[in-house]
């Protein structure tokens, strides 16, 4: 039975697993190296400028009537005041809340009245979806990114709007604090939303430690030093680009490279310009820059180690002799449990195998999910996990204690995906077990997309599955079933566009089907899977083939 046995924390005093405790190491060891390279920004940060800046920020979050404990929200796009803000909110006390840019509508109101904040960083460009959104009268302060004259509207925008307003370089510009509180490993860090299944999204608690344990697993993953560059290209409101590129970075003492966004045709080039020596995919990206028209200099690159999830395994051969990457790394983990399963770096490994068991740190076991008894070894089970350290898994779901002990129940953290093992101890992932969504790297819950299309006042009832996407590690595209009102049946056409209206760009549903009526269990609930199964079918409208027929029309 074979184990993930490299794992070897950087800190050995646990009590120090906290950003403020890691940063100010750092500071000390590596105080005139470059942490922070944001290249479209033109903007480098040594370690002791990151200290120093991230002090006065926290300072003045503090004298601006935060109190440790509260939580700073985060809406804003890749920039150095995102990780600024970040940062100054872990040095005092506060608690970070990253919220995806793309929400609006239902989807930001949930997640703002959930956290209640007492502060939000935000881009002049995200005011307007905020203000549309009644709990954003929670938050007493608003930061506005940015010193233009964009930034300068937002912040006269807020302030007729009855809320008080500060450019974010408010902050930044602060005298030093006199003091800042301690904190502790145990201390919740941040408030990750994560899709829900049946219902809302959750907010999953991260304490101090929890965080700086997944970075430092990612640091054993890729084998990061200080010789290293990690170039992270995507969102910092995703924990890839936090605590999967950003924290491993400040752990090893490496320059972090943060580019604004992922471009599949640009990422070469980036990769060449940055120097980056590791880097990270999530979802179709790799597929996606697999595509792209052979170059050739795209070897020409310092890359070493490509953290895929999940690893595109049928182009990695190609992907690897064309970019010159000597090792591709995978996990399985979440957002609430950390890594438990990792895969040995250069390690050749069966296919489709996500990787070992990290036993010194976890207890995982595959269980039957209706008994909880444990299935035997090659059969597919959900995967339970308990940690053996304390605070390196999540604390729960902030503002839900009901769905905090469904997850825990029988002293197990349920994550509601199907694994398997082999006999040799390699873990397969094989498929959610729930019906938490994921599209092109982000997650999404189908009650969340079923809500603003059931006020569709032609819409009786409707529901929304995955089904397979037409590219590798493209995960799901959304199927919406349609139940009609009698006698008004929508366009697909018209459904799209007030889908448009009311999700995320990346959460409107790509086929539509109609439907008399959906299968139901005894109790009232949608049986998804018999839609799963029937998947996309004659009957079944696609929008990116309507699109490319409007385009072609028009031509």
């Amino acid at each position: 039975m074979r184990y993930y046995r490299d794992l070897r924390p950087s800190f050995a005093d646990r009590s120090g697993w906290t950003l403020p405790a890691v940063l100010r190491h750092r500071a000390g060891t590596h105080g005139d190296q470059v942490f922070l390279d944001v290249p479209d920004q033109d903007v480098r940060l040594t370690y002791s400028e990151m200290l120093a800046v991230a002090e006065r920020v926290g300072g003045a979050m503090l004298a601006g009537g935060c109190t440790s404990g509260d939580r700073v929200l985060i809406l804003a796009a890749n920039s150095a005041e995102y990780v600024i803000g970040w940062f100054g909110a872990a040095v005092a006390g506060l608690v970070e809340v990253p919220v995806n840019t793309a929400y609006r509508g239902s989807f930001l109101e949930h997640q703002v009245r959930t956290v209640d904040p007492r502060a939000a960083v935000v881009d002049p460009e995200f005011v307007e979806a905020l203000l549309e959104v009644e709990a954003s009268s929670m938050v007493r302060t608003f930061y506005v990114t940015g010193t233009g004259p964009d930034s300068a509207a937002a912040v006269a925008r807020l302030r007729e709007a009855g809320r008080t307003a500060e450019p974010f370089a408010a902050l930044t510009d602060a005298e030093p604090p006199g003091s800042l509180p301690e904190v502790g490993a145990a201390d919740l860090a941040a408030i990750l939303f994560t899709s829900g299944t049946t219902g809302l999204s959750k907010g999953v608690m991260m304490p101090h430690a929890h965080m700086y344990f997944f970075a430092d697993e990612c640091v054993s993953l890729t084998r990061l030093t200080d010789d290293d560059v990690y170039m992270s290209v995507g969102p910092l409101f995703h924990g890839n680009a936090q605590f999967l590129a950003a924290y491993p970075a400040l752990i090893a003492g490496a320059r972090f490279v943060l580019q604004r966004k992922f471009s599949a045709g640009g990422w070469a080039g980036q990769l060449r310009r940055s120097g980056a020596t590791v880097t990270n995919f999530v979802g179709v990206m790799m597929d996606w820059v697999h595509k792209q028209p052979r170059r050739p200099d795209d070897a020409d690159n310092r890359l070493r180690c490509l953290y895929a999830v999940p690893l595109a395994t049928s182009i990695a051969p190609d992907f690897a002799e064309r970019f010159g990457i000597e090792a591709f790394v995978e996990n399985f983990g979440l957002t609430e449990i950390s890594m438990p399963i990792l895969t040995p770096y250069g390690e050749q490994r069966p296919p489709g195998a996500a990787g070992l068991l990290v036993d010194e740190y976890f207890d995982v076991r595959l269980v039957d999910p209706e008994t909880d008894e444990e299935v035997p070894v090659g059969q597919v089970g959900e995967l339970v996990v308990r940690a053996k350290l304390p605070w390196t898994m999540c604390s729960g779901y902030y503002g839900m204690p009901d769905r905090t002990v469904e997850a825990q129940r029988n002293l197990w953290f349920h994550t509601g995906d199907g694994l398997r093992r082999d006999a040799e101890g390699w873990y397969y992932f094989v498929d959610r077990l729930k019906d938490a969504l994921r599209r092109r790297g982000e997650n999404i819950s189908s009650y969340e997309v079923e809500q603003p299309i059931l006020a569709h006042p032609a819409v009786a009832d409707c529901t929304v599955v995955g089904v397979p996407a037409d590219a590798e590690a493209g995960e799901d595209e959304l199927l919406l079933v349609v139940v009609p009102e009698t006698g008004g049946r929508p366009s697909p056409e018209e459904l799209w566009a007030w889908c448009e209206t009311r999700l995320p760009a990346f959460a409107v549903p790509r086929y539509i089907r109609f439907a008399d009526e959906l299968p139901m269990t005894p109790s009232g609930k949608v049986r998804k899977a018999p839609l799963r199964e029937a998947g996309v079918d004659e009957h079944t409208a696609d929008r990116e083939s309507a699109a490319r027929e409007t385009a072609a029309r028009a031509t």
